[in-house]
């Protein structure tokens, strides 16, 4: 007897979980984005595209990004809240179907000097334990391996009270740290040009000091030395007693009066490192900057060779290598020597060593060594570093956030990085990246591009869909996807060139060649070629050269364009000339400020776990000056009005009329050069984007007066539409007279280029060689080296 059997024809009715397979987002406000509504396929990968200022990173990052991490936070007890960051909600009204986001952003790594590359990854900290498992001699526990530690010893008394009775018992402590004393585990030590600080000749009351800012009535600085009674004002410096000298430079902090005031004196050089080495060099003023770099010299420590480590933990190794040795490695190598340690007692710290190392290599970055100092990496390669902890990782559904992830790489490499972002799709992931790149743009599911314009011209979606609908649609990223820079007709002749001779720093390998003056030179290479060791380490920093490099920009609230680039103090003083009054009222940080908010222009009022609420000074309505400083005007227009101003407008207002300031119209003009005409000058500097960034710091080195300008990737967070910009702002620049040298990898660049040198064949030990030198044209005929293959395809595409 057979039993019949039912066949179900219906479809499954879907889960209703697997309904929620959209991203959001519905009313979006953060900074220059205009209620913005757009829906992202989760567990696909999304590329943002649109012209640098116009709202990616103000989508992906200050709404998405933050909202998650905010949500995520809320999940812990109020006392774990109370250590973390607090994060505003971002002005948006409906955010649905968030994942846990995982930022991997191009904010460098922190420029402080204990930290290297091997530190940030943890990798350091497993060797630290390796070795002291199995170095020979054992010298202690992995303390005693780490340049962060230094060696304790103390004795002494400690009162114990057990019941009722109490007594003193002697103790001892003591610690061994792996730093060395003399450089404290910084592997440099500094020295100060004395005679950048003070002319010899002179006697401090004839104004001996040279420090900027250090004027002969200035009572916390000039006045403390003139007025100690520990030193003769009068009296020239060079004629100083040793003990003058040494309390003029060394002397201890001390309790002086001066004009009836108690202040502390302290010696010139302590001094010094306080007010100037202990800050941030980028956030500085220019001038500043420019003393600084005069002033301070750093040399390899004597002591430790540079390697950060004290004598003991230098001593003890396995298999004649030691933790020092072993940081120094190119990666990969050390990647070898860890595979061929088989000792079972550390079976498991092995396995995720090599799971780590190899992760470098896997990205790309086997040539770099455990001992690089983080902030020396370039925005790209520390991207990637922080990648690398995410590459083994068993998480799905996780939203991860790039930000330019092909920065810095040739397009040699751009291929590998694709592969990455799609391997973390593909394990069922959302991928959102922030990209100008067409080869990373090709590879995406869904484009999403912002725009029109930058700034107050963004802010809004002029496309959401497929590749082929952004290349026929007629946006900006549309109609410039498939633009290929021609190679010029005809190159420039050189005047001179600057000779290079045996040129080793890093992986050169005695490198001799000649950079051509009075052309447009672009250096390139695969990323660890050895471009940024040829032209930063081997082009003296001499008079005439202005270096330009990717060391990012940082500022606070207060810090904007106007203050960055120096353009407030022009502005400052034509409204003190044509008002009779000081110029210290119209700054926002000085006398000016309105005394209810500071000069912040809003009132913080902090709620201890939750968001800290800004609202708007109600006494000055936002405008950050007091109503007195309002009452005076330039041209028609008060200083709050100026700073509203964008750059176009502002470079037309001072520029002719009661207006006109030439200082002023000159640092104006540069700005607009760079393509940044839409920036108001009030804008903090915390809201622009990298590539805003990056050409705030060109137009402010564009006034160093110098002959060769070195410039490291101009590119850097431009939009195709940009490229063709600056490649008419590198052509004024020479046309002007001047050399222009850049490393770059942008095949726009480089085809535009006078003079190409193309360093190789691969990254660290396998490069460090000039592989080419010529004009494009012939290194496209010659196809010799990678860049040439790719510069030809690029040129033919």
């Amino acid at each position: 007897m057979s039993r019949a059997t039912r066949t179900d024809t219906q479809a499954p009715v879907p889960h209703i979980a697997d309904s929620h397979d959209m991203i959001r987002v519905h009313g979006a406000r953060e900074n220059n984005l205009k209620d913005v509504s757009i829906e992202i396929p989760k567990r696909r990968l999304t590329v943002f595209t649109g012209v640098s200022g116009s709202g990616k990173s103000s989508l992906v990052f200050d709404t998405i990004a933050v909202e998650s991490q905010r949500l995520i936070n809320e999940t812990y007890p109020a006392f774990v809240q109370g250590f973390m960051a607090n994060l505003a909600r971002p002005e948006v009204d409906v955010l649905d179907g968030l994942t846990t986001v995982i930022s991997v952003d191009q904010q460098r790594m922190g420029s402080d000097p204990r930290s290297t590359v091997g530190t940030a990854t943890d990798a350091n900290a497993m060797l630290r334990i390796l070795f002291s498992r199995l170095g020979k001699p054992h010298i202690g526990p992995p303390t005693a391996y780490s340049f962060n530690t230094a060696s304790v010893k103390a004795s002494g008394a400690i009162t114990v009270q057990r019941g009722n009775q109490t007594k003193a018992e002697k103790a001892t402590f003591e610690r061994t740290g792996g730093m060395c004393t003399h450089c404290e585990g910084r592997g440099k030590v500094s020295d100060i040009d004395l005679s950048q600080l003070y002319d010899d000749t002179k006697s401090i009351a004839e104004g001996a000091f040279t420090i900027p800012g250090w004027k002969s009535d200035n009572v916390w600085t000039v006045g403390i030395y003139a007025q100690s009674g520990l030193l003769d004002p009068n009296k020239p410096i060079r004629r100083f007693t040793k003990k003058e000298m040494q309390d003029f430079l060394y002397g201890e902090p001390t309790k002086v009066k001066v004009n009836g005031v108690n202040l502390t004196y302290e010696g010139l050089i302590p001094k010094i490192q306080k007010s100037f080495l202990s800050k941030d060099k980028e956030a500085m003023q220019p001038h500043i900057r420019a003393f600084v770099e005069r002033a301070v010299t750093f040399t390899t420590c004597p002591e430790c060779d540079g390697t950060r480590l004290s004598e003991g933990a230098r001593s003890s190794k396995i298999k004649k290598i030691s933790i020092a040795d072993a940081c120094a490695m190119e990666i990969r190598d050390l990647a070898t020597w860890v595979r061929e340690l088989t000792e079972p007692s550390v079976a498991p710290l092995l396995t995720a060593l090599q799971q780590t190392l190899d992760s470098f290599v896997e990205i790309g970055l086997g040539y770099l060594s455990l001992d690089r100092p983080s902030g020396t990496l370039s925005g790209g390669e520390a991207q990637r570093v922080k990648m690398i902890r995410h590459l083994g990782s068993s998480l799905t559904d996780v939203t991860y956030v790039f930000d330019e992830p092909t920065v810095g790489l040739h397009p040699h490499d751009i291929q590998r990085m694709n592969n990455l972002l799609l391997r973390l799709r593909d394990k069922g992931n959302t991928v959102l990246v922030v990209e100008h790149k067409p080869e990373t743009i090709a590879i995406a599911d869904h484009v999403v591009d912002l725009g029109p314009g930058a700034g107050s011209g963004g802010g809004t979606v002029c496309f959401q869909g497929a590749l082929d609908g952004l290349r026929s649609s007629d946006t900006v990223t549309g109609r410039h996807l498939d633009d290929r820079a021609a190679l010029k007709e005809t190159v420039r002749e050189s005047t001179d060139a600057l000779k290079i001779r045996g040129a080793t720093a890093n992986n050169l390998q005695g490198v001799d060649v000649d950079i051509p003056l009075g052309v447009l030179t672009v250096v390139t290479g695969v990323a660890g070629s050895g471009k940024s060791s040829l032209v930063h380490g081997s082009i003296p920093a001499a008079e005439g050269v202005v270096s330009v490099d990717q060391t990012p920009i940082r500022g606070s609230r207060r810090s904007n364009p106007a203050t960055y680039t120096g353009l407030l103090d022009p502005i400052r003083k034509a409204f003190a000339k044509a008002n009779g009054v000081k110029p210290a009222l119209f700054s926002a940080n000085s006398e000016g400020a309105c005394p209810t908010c500071n000069g912040a222009g809003v009132i913080y009022t902090d709620l201890a776990i939750m968001q800290s609420v800004a609202t708007p000074c109600e006494d000055c309505e936002g405008k950050r000056f007091q109503a007195a400083v309002l009452d005076y005007h330039l041209g028609g227009r008060d200083i709050s009005e100026v700073l509203a101003m964008s750059v176009t407008e502002a470079e037309e207002f001072f520029g002719s009329g009661d207006a006109r300031t030439p200082a002023a119209h000159t640092i104006l003009g540069r700005l607009a050069d760079v393509g940044l005409g839409y920036l108001t000058l009030g804008q903090p500097l915390t809201t622009l984007s990298g590539g805003e960034r990056q050409r705030l710091k060109l137009a402010t080195h564009m006034a160093d007066k110098g002959g060769v300008y070195v410039l490291d990737e101009p590119t850097t967070g431009l939009h195709l539409a940009d490229v063709e910009q600056l490649l008419g702002l590198l052509d004024r620049l020479v046309d002007a007279g001047k050399s222009v040298i850049v490393i770059e990898h942008h095949q726009a660049v480089m085809a535009h280029a006078d003079w190409i040198i193309d360093l190789g064949p691969g990254a660290g030990h396998d490069g460090g060689k000039v592989v080419f030198e010529g004009t494009p044209a012939d290194l496209i005929a010659a196809r010799s080296t990678l860049t040439g293959e790719h510069l030809a395809d690029y040129v033919g595409g």
